[in-house]
């Protein structure tokens, strides 16, 4: 019984639906394993269902359909007071007329703790987003950093079985965000406690996170940690959705174990047949930016062609290069800003080649 309690997950949406109007269902179907002590992001765009599903977990939305356990215990009729579980918002949500330690000290004093625990716990949480000083101030004489470090050190401050995060960085600027990106995770990683993470933002999600969960169409799209969603996407939507990339189309005309060739307007490509039809199906092959070479020596690339280079924008450690290649006139190339690179120029004409398992042959968009 001990061994099946830790390798139980400890959250588990279980066939759950969500619908707001009886008839569209914004959630469909979610079956959805986060294991205790993950930081398990959703990620997707705007009306994916992410959100929805974590207002769902919280308690603030009802399930149409299906049950969503905590730690093995169906909490689709608890209260979401009762459900123990931290929030941190977009908009921090702290109460304006109390003082930082007041806004940590209130969640302790609704479940009625100790004076003398609610004073040690209160400066425990101070310490550890590093505002052990400002305790005195109110929400409004902070920056929106430091107020987003009080609302994240208010949701930890009693200890809850899980915390959800809703867009917590979404109005902090970029150079802010990116900061508040490794807090979190590093605070996650202090404390082992089981992070579900909503977000539209995919370089935050790569960041931060154990696992992601990529929603598109209230639909799951593909489940993998940061690595593998952006090195082996399963199907198009997610490879054009994780990081920059290539598509390229063309019709399926031989499959030969694990990679198949492709016809295109230019040409026969060989990929890696990862989601495609029987021969003669179209097909949407994904290349990243970065594994790309300009004219490679011969017989390096089993994939060659003519490039046309139409323009270059210089990024520090890099140069974004966008060409026309195989029908693709927004074709990118990443060359590093390196000694013994290529150097472009616009309206030039070059090779561009790459390896067959850096090319994934994939469905068609839908």
């Amino acid at each position: 019984m001990t061994g099946q309690a830790v390798t139980d997950p400890y959250v588990r949406f279980a066939s759950v639906q969500k619908s707001y109007d009886g008839e569209i269902l914004v959630v469909k179907d979610l079956n959805l394993d986060i294991e205790r002590g993950e930081f398990l992001t959703m990620l997707g765009p705007s009306g994916s269902g992410k959100t929805t599903c974590l207002m769902m977990l919280a308690g603030f939305e009802p399930a149409t359909h299906g049950e969503i356990y905590l730690d093995q215990v169906p909490i689709n009729n608890v209260a979401p007071h009762k459900r123990d579980i931290g929030m941190v918002f977009q908009n921090y949500a702290l109460f304006p007329h109390m003082t930082v330690a007041e806004n940590l000290r209130f969640p302790l004093q609704v479940r009625n703790m100790d004076k003398n625990e609610q004073e040690s716990r209160v400066k425990r949480a101070l310490d550890m987003v590093e505002l052990g000083a400002f305790g005195g101030r109110r929400p409004a004489q902070l920056s929106g950093g430091q107020q987003q470090r009080v609302a994240v050190a208010r949701a930890l401050v009693f200890d809850p079985k899980l915390v959800l995060m809703d867009e917590p960085l979404g109005a902090l600027d970029k150079q802010l965000r990116e900061q508040m990106q490794y807090e979190i995770k590093h605070i996650h990683e202090n404390l082992g406690v089981t992070v579900v993470y909503v977000t539209h933002d995919q370089s935050e999600a790569l960041t931060m996170s154990n696992r992601i969960a990529v929603f598109n169409d209230g639909v799951i799209q593909q489940l993998a940690p940061p690595d593998a969603l952006y090195e082996a996407p399963e199907n198009a939507f997610v490879a054009q959705f994780i990081g920059e990339n290539n598509t390229l189309t063309g019709k399926v005309s031989a499959v030969n174990g694990s990679t198949c060739t492709a016809e295109t307007e230019s040409g026969a490509i060989t990929a890696l047949a990862v989601n495609i039809g029987g021969v003669g199906s179209p097909t949407t092959m994904s290349l990243r930016p970065e594994r790309v070479t300009v004219n490679p020596p011969e017989g390096q690339c089993p994939n060659l062609f003519d490039a046309h280079v139409k323009e270059l924008i210089y990024l520090g450690d890099h140069v974004r290069t966008r060409m026309s290649v195989c029908g693709n006139d927004d074709f990118i190339v990443k060359i590093p800003n390196a000694a013994g690179h290529v150097h472009l120029s616009p309206g030039d004409d070059v090779k561009v080649g790459w390896q067959a398992e850096d090319c994934r042959a994939l469905d068609m968009p839908a």
